[in-house]
């Protein structure tokens, strides 16, 4: 499922010199969560693999915000994040058709729902072999056909 987004938050203000035409990226950036998680994983999940976008690939940050009194404010992605779920076959297929496409991509993986920092985590990633990983979340960033089909099985997050 493909969505057009009308009012990107960043389109729309002529005042500040900003078109009012709808942006439409080249590029998808997507979240794939495995659909039994809870809630509070589900956010946990999401906000982890996309801090290592922004990381990794510079391009997808936009510029710094600042509101009308000139207070600023760190720069967020310049383009929405899709977050989709699937069953954890779903998961398993679009984690092999990230590795063989070579995108950017993150893992999240349910042993890391029992450590606390970001050692533990890299060494319980660490510790499984990539067919064996209990994966509930996975990002990916790249062109649009290329993260569509990765995500092939997977439906948009309700």
């Amino acid at each position: 499922m493909q969505r057009t987004y009308k009012t990107p938050p960043y389109a729309g203000r002529q005042s500040h010199g900003m078109s009012t035409e709808p942006l439409r990226f080249d590029t998808k950036i997507a979240v794939l969560l495995r659909e039994d998680l809870e809630t509070w994983q589900r956010l946990n999940v999401t906000a982890f693999l996309v801090s290592g976008l922004g990381t990794e690939v510079p391009e997808v940050v936009g510029e710094p915000y600042e509101d009308a009194d000139g207070v600023p404010y760190l720069p967020m992605f310049r383009q929405p994040v899709l977050v989709f779920e699937g069953t954890e076959e779903t998961l398993t297929a679009a984690h092999a058709r990230v590795l063989s496409r070579s995108l950017p991509r993150a893992v999240f993986t349910g042993d890391l729902f029992a450590t606390g920092n970001d050692r533990d985590n890299r060494a319980a990633v660490r510790a499984v072999p990539t067919g064996a990983l209990d994966l509930v979340g996975l990002a990916v960033y790249g062109p649009r056909n290329a993260v569509d089909k990765v995500l092939k099985g997977a439906r948009m997050h309700p």
